[in-house]
């Protein structure tokens, strides 16, 4: 029995968000109180802001329903950990839509953990390999969540960097957002030393420490986080215009593809065509697009043409066709 009122409620909350209707007697006998209790401390969450809802018959029913806002939710201990892993796999492979808020979520949530629980979060993934980890380099989720941190609380953040070229640094910067490309994660941040916007591939970095110093957000060029940085990496190499035509319209195409990859444009005919500029390799961009499922024709550049073509012949010899 639960005599202490808040952590009755906190017990009755978390029941109550699993998504079935709790007859008064069980929620009673869960919580070992009378079901006059349980409907004084029902009231009391309503008046919280919890939008408990109530119907009628022998035994009565709770439950709980969406409201005009989010409360806070009550995990228990497996519900914790589940969340947690969840959350890591994903943000340390840069899944195409775990973007930044996700990153924020496990920050949120590994704050919280009790030692006990980040420890088991910490061996079940260590034990677990992924079937699939995404086209990008693998991140350790500590240094997301160090970087979505700082982000979120406007906090100076150092950290040591490898250019692609092997050369390390130290950089002290004022973070700005994080971007994930889908392949990639990456950090869009004022460099105080260099007194300049720069983007740094969250792979290549290591020892992120937030340092406690807080700042005024500075003014990013127009065009937004994911803008800025589309732009800083066609600077950074060399890139190809290209232009694919789907047989599939472009609301099927846009779920199938990368959006950085361009926006799918209805053709008139119930296919689309998308446009845009890439500095990945041919052979990957050709795959690419073969992983959509859908017929298409590359209409430009002539490498791609030749790439597809010469795909297509590979596959076709594979399956003896």
């Amino acid at each position: 029995m639960t005599t202490d009122t808040p952590a009755r409620l906190l017990q009755l909350l978390s029941l109550l968000q699993t998504p079935r209707e709790w007859p008064g007697g069980e929620l009673a006998h869960r919580l070992g109180v009378s079901r006059r209790t349980v409907r004084r401390d029902i009231d009391r969450l309503r008046e919280l802001g919890y939008p408990v809802q109530a119907t009628l018959g022998s035994d009565g029913g709770y439950r709980l329903v969406a409201g005009k806002a989010m409360p806070p939710l009550v995990l228990d201990d497996e519900e914790a950990v589940a969340i947690a892993v969840g959350l890591r796999a994903g943000a340390g492979h840069a899944v195409a839509g775990v973007d930044e808020a996700s990153v924020r979520a496990l920050a949120k949530l590994e704050q919280v953990l009790p030692a006990r629980l980040r420890h088991r979060v910490s061996t079940l993934q260590a034990a677990t390999t992924p079937l699939t980890s995404g086209d990008g380099a693998s991140i350790a989720p500590e240094t997301l969540t160090v970087m979505a941190s700082t982000v979120a609380g406007r906090e100076r953040l150092r950290f040591a960097y490898r250019a692609g070229d092997g050369t390390g640094s130290r950089r002290l910067t004022e973070p700005y957002r994080l971007v994930s490309t889908g392949r990639r994660w990456y950090l869009v941040a004022y460099d105080l030393d260099r007194d300049d916007w720069r983007t740094f591939r969250v792979d290549r970095v290591s020892e992120p420490f937030a340092t406690g110093a807080r700042f005024t957000p500075r003014e990013l060029p127009s065009g937004g986080a994911a803008e800025y940085l589309r732009r800083s990496i066609q600077r950074q190499q060399e890139t190809y215009a290209f232009t694919v035509a789907f047989a599939a319209p472009a609301d099927a195409v846009a779920a199938r593809l990368p959006g950085w990859l361009g926006t799918p444009e209805p053709d008139g005919a119930g296919g689309c065509v998308v446009r845009g500029d890439s500095g990945d390799p041919v052979e990957w961009l050709a795959v690419r697009l073969a992983m959509t499922g859908f017929e298409f024709s590359v209409r430009e550049p002539t490498e791609l043409i030749t790439h597809v073509r010469e795909l297509g012949g590979r596959l076709s010899r594979a399956v003896g066709a």
